[in-house]
């Protein structure tokens, strides 16, 4: 089993009625389109990782902007939405862009929160200092990563979700498609986290050194 799911099911986990707001039903249509199995399961458990970890702590949120940068925050992994700038960029920009035609009614403000929310999806050290929906999106995709913040998380409730969007050997996976990333992009993550696979596990990747930068800046001292 892939997954398995109802929007009944997801309006029950989130407090959010899934079938009043037609942008997840495309968010999620389009994650699940353009995304292997074991992804787009990572994409969901995010957000309602995300969601719960919100009521943990306490916080108000725009429960929509939440859902849609947790579910689209990995399009820039797809073959369907890679380009020449880092994933995160990628898939921010590919996301604005699909809300833009399916959704042009949401405010300008709230596509520009869902940008940053996948922009920054993987950088927590700024996204926790940003609003609150970017912080959340970070720590739902920490805890499904690596298990940052599991406390949060109630044994039942964690069970539930594991059961309808099963991990399918996500870190094996993960590895791999972050791997191949710093193979075929390499330029794109020297300077990120992503480097640490590259480093790892390819072959003559040789990120450059920002010391090696200010020394070598044509100034004259």
């Amino acid at each position: 089993m892939t997954s398995h799911y109802t929007a009944a099911f997801l309006s029950t986990l989130t407090a959010l009625p899934i079938d009043e707001a037609p942008i997840l039903h495309t968010a999620i249509d389009q994650a699940r389109s353009a995304s292997e199995p074991w992804l787009f399961n990572h994409v969901m458990r995010t957000w309602l990782f995300a969601t719960h970890i919100a009521v943990a702590r306490g916080v108000r949120y725009d429960a929509e902007v939440l859902a849609v940068g947790s579910i689209l925050h990995d399009l820039g992994l797809t073959d369907q939405f890679a380009g020449e700038n880092r994933f995160e960029v990628d898939g921010a920009n590919a996301a604005r862009n699909l809300i833009g035609r399916a959704a042009p009614e949401m405010a300008t403000s709230r596509q520009q929160l869902v940008w940053d929310c996948i922009a920054l999806h993987s950088t927590g050290s700024i996204a926790k200092h940003k609003e609150v929906e970017v912080a959340l999106v970070n720590a739902g995709v920490a805890l499904d990563y690596g298990g940052s913040g599991l406390d949060s998380i109630e044994s039942e409730t964690l069970n539930t979700i594991l059961a309808a969007f099963p991990r399918l050997e996500m870190k094996q996976r993960f590895c791999g498609c972050l791997s191949k990333l710093a193979a075929d992009k390499p330029a794109t993550t020297y300077g990120t986290w992503v480097a640490d696979f590259g480093l790892r596990f390819v072959a003559d990747y040789s990120p450059p050194s920002s010391v090696d930068t200010l020394f070598a800046a044509p100034f004259p001292e």
